[in-house]
């Protein structure tokens, strides 16, 4: 039922009788008037935030970054590896790096976050990770192409890399 609130697109006839196409509907009179959304972040083994009033989130799509806000329209996205920021009402920012994930937002002011994991960019140690970036670059190197071992070893990397620039670090 949910998805079908997200895909849903309603059709009905304007005043001049064309057919106009409405991808969303008005947010909830709460949502709108506070200019904050509600937002559910949820990994398998614990829930980071349920139905927490926030600013916005900035979201690591798989086909671009983008931030969800309060009425922002209906829309469902693969979260890719990097930086997930939740813009809090006080101004203050909390920085996570996801490995990848889903993110639906729908009508109603309301986003859901699921990831496999989440790290604050604050538990993370740029020198581990720049490590774990070269270890995995040679393991690939050293790897058959075609491989499976090559295949978790180019994701070993693309995944250091995404943590290296969600720190700052230039990893090549």
């Amino acid at each position: 039922m949910m998805l079908s609130h997200l895909v849903r697109r309603v059709v009905a006839p304007s005043a001049s009788g064309i057919l106009r196409r409405q991808l969303a509907t008005p947010a909830s009179a709460s949502a709108a008037g506070s200019g904050l959304m509600n937002l559910n972040f949820n990994l398998p083994q614990e829930t980071l935030y349920d139905s927490t009033p926030v600013s916005s989130v900035v979201v690591p799509g798989a086909m671009g970054e983008y931030e969800v806000t309060a009425d922002h329209v209906p829309i469902v996205a693969e979260l890719k590896a990097g930086l997930l920021t939740i813009k809090h009402a006080d101004g203050g920012d909390e920085k996570y790096f996801v490995p990848g994930g889903f993110s639906l937002t729908h009508e109603g002011s309301t986003t859901d976050i699921v990831c496999p994991e989440a790290v604050k960019i604050d538990d993370l140690d740029p020198a581990a990770v720049t490590a774990n970036y070269e270890a995995a670059k040679s393991k690939a190197n050293a790897a058959a192409a075609g491989s499976a071992d090559a295949a978790e070893a180019m994701i070993e990397v693309e995944v250091n890399r995404a943590m290296g620039s969600a720190l700052g670090l230039s990893l090549a």
